[in-house]
């Protein structure tokens, strides 16, 4: 493989990043809601909900980390990035990320996500916009 430097590429906009979370985030939600529809309508009340939350969160956490995982190994984009004319990029080489550098990013994205997004400040301090979970598995996000 060939070496690169991040100044090769158009390093995505924050603004961009944004509207692939959101659009990421419905579509987890939506598998969740499909998975979990029987439990759900028997809900009846916040404290049942808040609860059964609780009860699940694992399962939310781990769904969460597989579908990132998944669709940055793969090919660097989930749907959400796929939309948004994103990808994610091995710093060193320009590649997708290998399935180590795929599972380290999502499982960090998860992490920040539970501790009030503060991974994701780092991108305001960064001149690659890179999160917490992109410093660690060593990659960026980048216009395709």
């Amino acid at each position: 493989m060939q070496e690169s430097s991040a100044d090769e590429y158009q390093i995505s906009t924050t603004g961009k990043r944004l509207s692939s979370f959101f659009i990421d985030d419905i579509i987890v939600s939506l598998f969740l809601m499909a998975i979990f529809y029987n439990q759900l309508t028997l809900l009846k009340s916040a404290q049942e909900f808040a609860i059964f939350f609780q009860e699940n969160l694992l399962a939310f956490t781990v769904l969460k980390v597989i579908y990132h995982t998944f669709f940055v190994w793969q090919n660097g984009m989930t749907p959400g990035k796929m939309i948004m004319k994103i990808q994610v990029i091995d710093i060193n080489t320009g590649m997708i990320p290998s399935f180590e550098m795929a599972l380290v990013r999502a499982g960090f994205r998860v992490i920040s996500d539970m501790v009030f997004y503060l991974g994701y400040l780092l991108a305001y301090f960064n001149p690659l916009v890179q999160t917490l979970h992109d410093k660690l598995a060593k990659t960026i996000v980048v216009d395709v």
